[in-house]
């Protein structure tokens, strides 16, 4: 410690030098690398936006330290250990947040009135200090690894990124109000059981024929959605998959990417996600993986520190804001520290085809500007291990290959996934990122980029997951989806009129399809199987209410859309690799019952607990490998 302060008071009072030599100058000179070395990867830097050094250590030509070492040599600053040596607690006051993640500095000590601060980046500290006028006078760099900065900034000034985390989106956007008016909730929740209870005892038939006929509304909605979906995906004419090849006249410097994936009490997914994402061919000089765990994640931890990362893989670690742990605020946080112009995610136990991120940089190049949002599609890799997996992957083509292309070629609102999405940053950032209380972020994220006129696309790459096989874990996932859709049209519905107006009368038809009327369809569903009842010959409370002709009509249209459903799967399946599935199509109608259980599991909850986030479990199936 002594030797850094010496050479810091040194470098206070040396004369300027001469313009420091380049770092692959210094680096051939000082013998860590081959001219031919330097050559290739200036080559390379030439089609990629990447510093020079980042390109040796993702090349295997150079260690980190190597770099750090040639850093300091260039710049005439000397080299800090703050894993031995951490931040003085106390400094979290001389530099704001922002100014450190936007740099990559963190206050570390003082020498006299001289504050000296971290950076690994010491060609941009000029800048930083004009961004502090007076007080960047009296600032001193020290170089430090990258990975220790962040840490460090997490240390210093991880409660107040955790609490900005956690209150990202406006208020008017998000759902986090609903969390003071528990007792308001249990109020209305107990008004509406006693209600309905009363008017199945005074008037039954007409109690069951209104929620019959309500019921039999989204069923329509839901069918007219699904068949007009699947015409336009059908009558569509094929596209080619999209190229990533690029002459010499076309090229363009290729952007870095980061992709945030969030874990939870992971024991078995690290070792297999890092196998996974280590057959991206995307320049890994370019490629950041970000892993973000709850600081308080022991297993996830523990797992991390038994497996080796590359270089190109880091670890964020998310403070505690006042018991909320969701994924969307995890998100939030890790935000900040990425590096890339464009922000993707993955979960945990996903597997990108290699070649994704290239198809993403491409179509982000060649897009409209208004295109904020890439949405890859999903898949299973264990669709054999038994008939929930394979009914789940079917109502996955289903969704992916057929109903969700069609709704973007209708030009309807799209409600994304939770996974293989990838933002322009400065969108995501303009829009306040994810709301972090709400546990369908993804499906909220969509409409609110739709409202703010943005556009989301689907391109031809594939994420293959992990298929929830066991009942009991499928309804978990199921009731947290169908809370956060609830959840989700409650938000954007709190002004009807706004939400026609940023729309437009047929998307805005499209929202209460995708929201309300998916939830109905799954709470109703045994009202709708009571037609089962109609067709034996019994008596049913809409032929004695309304009259027969009524009741067959609803019998009817209920048939049909179930052989609609049932065709829509077929197709969707009769792709060569799901053909193995055309037999199962058939048994869907037993599969969805426990999605009725999963309806009245997230009523429960969006009652007593509407910020809970049901993890699902990973690791479970076997791998595609």
């Amino acid at each position: 410690m002594s030797d850094l302060f010496l050479r810091l008071s040194d470098a206070e009072v040396a004369p300027p030098r001469d313009p420091p030599l380049a770092l692959g100058r210094i680096l051939v000179n000082e013998g860590v690398i081959s001219q031919n070395d330097l050559v290739h990867s200036l080559n390379l830097q030439r089609h990629i936006d990447a510093p020079l050094g980042a390109i040796l250590v993702s090349e295997g030509l150079a260690s980190q330290d190597d770099v750090l070492r040639m850093l300091s040599h260039q710049h005439n600053v000397p080299i800090a250990d703050m894993d031995a040596d951490p931040a003085d607690p106390r400094l979290g006051g001389r530099l704001p947040s922002p100014l450190c993640l936007k740099y990559n500095v963190v206050p570390w000590s003082t020498m006299g009135d001289t504050l000296l601060v971290a950076t690994n980046r010491p060609e941009q500290f000029d800048q930083l200090r004009i961004c502090l006028g007076p007080m960047g006078r009296r600032m001193l760099p020290v170089l430090v690894d990258e990975q220790q900065i962040r840490r460090q900034i997490s240390a210093l000034y991880g409660a107040e990124l955790a609490q900005k985390a956690a209150a990202r989106v406006p208020a008017v956007e998000s759902c986090r109000g609903m969390k003071g008016t528990a007792r308001w909730r249990n109020s209305v929740a107990g008004m509406l059981i006693l209600t309905c209870v009363l008017l199945l005892l005074l008037v039954p038939l007409w109690s069951l024929t209104v929620a019959m006929m309500l019921t039999f509304i989204t069923l329509i909605m839901s069918t007219a959605l699904k068949l007009a979906a699947c015409i336009a995906q059908v009558c569509a004419p094929r596209q080619s998959h999209l190229s990533t090849a690029r002459t010499q006249a076309d090229a363009f410097p290729l952007p870095q990417v980061s992709v945030l994936v969030p874990l939870l009490k992971e024991q078995e997914i690290a070792g297999k996600l890092i196998q996974r994402l280590s057959r991206l061919t995307y320049p890994k000089s370019l490629l950041e993986v970000v892993l973000v765990l709850e600081a308080d994640d022991e297993v996830t931890r523990d797992t991390i520190a038994r497996t080796e990362m590359p270089p190109w893989i880091n670890v964020i670690e998310v403070p505690g804001a006042n018991g909320l742990k969701t994924k969307p605020r995890a998100l939030n946080y890790a935000l900040d520290f990425c590096r890339g112009s464009i922000i993707g995610v993955w979960d945990a136990e996903d597997a990108p085809e290699p070649d994704q991120i290239e198809k993403v940089v491409t179509r982000f190049n060649d897009a409209p500007a208004n295109v904020a949002c890439l949405q890859g599609v999903l898949d299973y890799y264990n669709a054999r291990t038994n008939w929930i997996s394979r009914c789940f992957t079917i109502e996955y083509a289903t969704w992916w290959r057929v109903i969700l292309p069609g709704v973007a070629r209708l030009g309807l609102v799209i409600p994304l996934g939770g996974t293989t999405l990838f933002f322009r940053r400065s969108i995501l950032e303009k829009l306040s990122g994810w709301d972090a209380h709400n546990v369908t972020e993804d499906a909220d994220l969509g409409i609110r980029l739709a409202r703010h006129g943005y556009v989301t696309e689907l391109i031809p790459t594939v994420t293959f997951e992990e298929a929830n096989c066991r009942a009991w874990p499928w309804v978990k996932q199921r009731s947290r989806w169908l809370k956060g859709f609830l959840i989700t049209w409650m938000v954007h519905m709190r002004s009807p009129g706004a939400l026609m107006r940023d729309l437009g009368f047929i998307r805005f038809l499209g929202v209460q399809t995708l929201l309300l009327a998916t939830f109905v369809q799954f709470a109703c569903a045994p009202l709708l199987w009571s037609f089962w009842i109609a067709f034996a010959g019994y008596p049913h409370p809409v032929g004695l209410v309304l009259g027969m002709p009524v009741l067959q009509a609803m019998a009817v249209a209920f048939l049909a859309s179930e052989v609609i459903n049932l065709s829509i799967s077929a197709i969707a399946v009769s792709h060569r690799s799901h053909r193995h599935l055309m037999g199962y199509v058939f048994t869907l109608p037993l599969y969805f019952p426990m999605a009725a259980m999963s309806a009245y599991k997230a009523l429960k909850e969006l009652v007593a607990e509407p910020f809970y986030w049901d993890k699902t479990e990973h690791g479970i199936a076997p791998d595609a490998d």
